[in-house]
């Protein structure tokens, strides 16, 4: 059985919504980013880069979400759209715009919003900046369309998805990204992904974000430190 590593950030939920949505049957295995568990040997076993989610697929082992879910459509041949040339270059563009834009801009305004020890102004603003300027571009491309690629509720609407329904914590509020919520607004009213988001809640994963949390996760402080 395909094993899921997974917590309840952004980019395990938008996997959890893929297996949902499939209904591939899967072991959900909790890693707990805040304790330190994505860094034992067993797990950088399967994602060397330390991070959630990743997946063992019977022996074949996928990290990166982004790879994951590309990796999972093509083996199931779900949630992608019409085999043509255009199709499968605008699928693989957008899955790429959030996996070097959306995601890593959003996480570092999150982390300068929210987390940073030491409030750095120009990196807030930068960073605020840059994931306002990804999601206006989300939009603009939303307003023209139902979905991110044509009329076909795809893999690039999950990935989007797992980023985009935290706009209010990433930005404030959607004011300025109304196709963007639109779209964040239908995917999560699907029981799919009711259930990806309600997985984290069958475990126990460390809340706070304390000194030993912020020591494990942000790993430059101890380089600081030392």
């Amino acid at each position: 059985m395909l094993k899921f590593y997974f917590n309840g950030s952004p980019n395990p939920t938008k996997v959890g919504l893929f297996l949902e949505e499939a209904g591939i049957p899967y072991e959900a295995v909790p890693v707990d980013t805040r304790t330190g568990e994505q860094f034992k040997p067993d797990y950088l076993a399967i994602n060397p880069n330390g991070k959630v989610p990743a997946i063992d697929d019977d022996g074949v082992k996928v990290f990166d979400s982004n790879a994951i879910l590309l990796y999972l459509a093509e083996k199931t041949g779900k949630f992608l759209p019409s085999n043509t040339p255009a199709n499968r270059a605008e699928l693989l563009s957008w899955l790429m715009f959030v996996a070097t834009g959306v995601g890593p801009f959003s996480g570092q305004a999150v982390h300068f919003k929210h987390f940073a020890p030491e409030k750095v102004d120009y990196a807030h603003t930068r960073y605020q900046f840059e994931a306002q300027r990804h999601y206006g571009i989300l939009d603009d491309h939303l307003a023209q369309r139902k979905y991110m690629v044509g009329d076909t509720y795809t893999i690039v609407d999950m990935d989007v998805w797992g980023w985009a329904r935290m706009v209010p914590f990433i930005l404030g509020d959607f004011a300025k990204y109304p196709n963007v919520k639109r779209l964040v607004d239908e995917v999560s009213a699907r029981p799919a992904a009711a259930r990806a988001v309600a997985l984290k809640d069958k475990f126990v994963f460390k809340a706070e974000m304390d000194d030993e949390a912020r020591a494990i996760m942000f790993g430059h402080l101890k380089t600081k430190a030392a």
